[in-house]
């Protein structure tokens, strides 16, 4: 009964060591949500300009561009954005699911992954699915310049005619308990189906050329896909970190609660047995 009051207490105050853990973790995680946060909704206005220019431009311009054509997808390229860390409940887990299914579904003869964040590479190895390039160690807060480094590469690759077509796969934030993976087109560049944006009857008049224009608006559009994609997979990490640690915490006291009841229902019955034993030998003594 002994070692096992022992072994009750040392398990007690084991949970209680994590339970500090995730309380910390959680408190780390939400300060680093808010400031994630922020930044994620104050891309969001440039984000949305782009996309709207770029779409106007692409449905009203003339000009042809390499990031325009498209060509038959018979190698299809599929960004991923993960996180570097877990514990971060099913945040990695559903952007993985999304990303598989897309890869899965695709009638592409040939399928590479490009991988930003170790959670995503370490998953496509592991199932034996080519990793074309990987990014990790972005940090907590990715800046436009690890985008472009990203965008430049994967811009690379579809000009040199290693992929067809390019498809982003990230999570985008709503708030600390909502986050939804989502997919979209990275290149060719396409006009978003928009109708307020690319049903307009004004014409352009582009300066110098649409050339000159095109070459410069094209590659800051994919940039900024992917900048966005970071910013809100960012969020969405630490929203559902904050959110893990957090019911990690609370489970972590109710199992200390039933362990504490247990204990003491322990204690309760040694001390009976005891003073069953010594009331039992002194009626022996008589």
């Amino acid at each position: 009964m002994a070692g096992g009051l022992q072994d009750l207490r040392r398990r007690i105050k084991s949970v209680q060591n994590t339970q500090q853990i995730t309380r910390a973790m959680k408190l780390v995680a939400g300060a680093k949500l808010k400031r994630a946060e922020e930044r994620a909704r104050a891309s969001r206005a440039y984000f949305n300009e782009i996309r709207a220019v770029t779409a106007r431009a692409v449905a009203h311009g003339s000009t042809q561009h390499p990031l325009l054509a498209s060509r038959p997808e018979d190698k299809r390229g599929v960004v991923v954005v993960t996180s570097d860390r877990g514990l971060a409940g099913p945040y990695n887990t559903n952007v993985l699911r999304r990303a598989a299914t897309e890869l899965r579904d695709s009638r592409a003869r040939e399928k590479l992954v490009y991988a930003v964040g170790r959670k995503g590479r370490d998953y496509f190895r592991y199932r034996n699915i080519p990793v074309a390039e990987e990014f990790i160690g972005l940090g907590d807060d990715p800046s436009y310049r690890q985008a472009k480094a990203i965008a430049d590469v994967i811009i690379a690759r579809y000009l040199s005619g290693d992929v067809d077509a390019v498809y982003l796969t990230y999570t985008e934030y709503h708030n600390a308990m909502s986050h939804e993976p989502r997919t979209i087109r990275l290149l060719p560049v396409q006009a978003p189906d928009d109708a307020e944006m690319v049903s307009m009857d004004r014409g352009y008049v582009f300066e110098p050329d649409p050339q000159d224009v095109f070459a410069d608006l094209l590659p800051r559009y994919v940039e900024m896909l992917i900048f966005g994609a970071l910013l809100e997979s960012k969020a969405s990490e630490q929203g559902a970190r904050m959110t893990a640690m957090d019911n990690a915490s609370k489970n972590a006291d109710e199992l200390i609660r039933r362990m504490i009841l247990l204990r003491n229902r322990l204690r309760q019955a040694a001390i009976t047995r005891e003073i069953a034993e010594l009331v039992g030998g002194a009626e022996a003594l008589k």
